[in-house]
């Protein structure tokens, strides 16, 4: 039997899915276990209910009648910052690579099994948490709360960054990696260690959703994408974050 884990009550889930029976078995699932749960089946009223209601998070279903998830998430993200979870029935890489250019933050294939879905969720929105309450915790505290390298800065408690005094646009599974190699500077993270404090499950060696995010996040922060001096990539260990780029 499971036990009904602490959770902050106030968390807001908006779920994006046609398949009434599913989203429905879904809400029951999450709301027994303390969030609160909004559902919508139209993918064509989902952006505006998204920008009207900002849910702590987004549960968005790839294949929607008037409006596909990866429209819908391209169009969200220039006024939501919270984390969006693609769900996809299918396997196809190119799907989910897709999905994470658009912004997505984390995709879960389908048939969805409730306890994953609910780990998944609660991983991301622990860290939104933490990180919004770092700045009055971590006062006075050994673990920093803004790192700079030069132009750049990168601050934890207000899950922004900085190149050249001109704010960068992160999504918010974007700023966790960024954070995580940054706090790590002049230390290689293996994939394996990145997967594991980022998505709270073990790396199956196949995915590439770390590569992608490495990606879209170099040219952001001014690195060249083809020959990268701040974060680089370690053949057979993984990335590391330079101090001194």
């Amino acid at each position: 039997m499971d036990g009904v884990e602490q959770t902050n009550e106030s968390w807001r889930i908006l779920i994006v899915e046609d398949d009434e029976r599913l989203a429905e078995l879904t809400r029951e699932y999450l709301e027994s276990n303390g969030l609160t749960v909004s559902l919508e089946a139209n993918g064509a009223a989902a952006v505006e209910r998204i920008r009207n209601e900002q849910p702590d998070l987004v549960v968005l279903d790839l294949v929607l009648p008037g409006e596909d998830g990866l429209s819908i998430c391209r169009k969200v993200r220039p006024f939501y910052n919270g984390p969006i979870v693609m769900l996809t029935a299918r396997t196809d890489d190119l799907d989910q690579v897709l999905g994470l250019e658009m912004g997505a933050d984390d995709y879960i294939s389908k048939p969805v099994k409730p306890r994953v879905l609910l780990a998944r969720i609660r991983a991301m929105l622990r860290r939104v948490s933490e990180a919004a309450q770092a700045g009055g915790d971590d006062e006075g505290g050994e673990e920093p709360v803004r790192l700079q390298f030069n132009d750049l800065v990168v601050d934890r408690s207000m899950r922004e960054a900085w190149l050249n005094d001109q704010s960068i646009d992160l999504t918010s599974a974007e700023f966790d990696l960024l954070w995580l190699l940054a706090s790590n500077a002049g230390r290689v993270l293996s994939r394996e260690e990145i997967f594991t404090a980022l998505r709270g499950i073990e790396y199956d060696g196949q995915d590439r959703s770390i590569d992608v995010r490495v990606s879209r996040i170099r040219p952001k922060i001014g690195d060249d994408p083809i020959h990268p001096r701040r974060i680089k990539t370690v053949r057979s260990k993984g990335y590391l974050f330079v101090k001194e780029a």
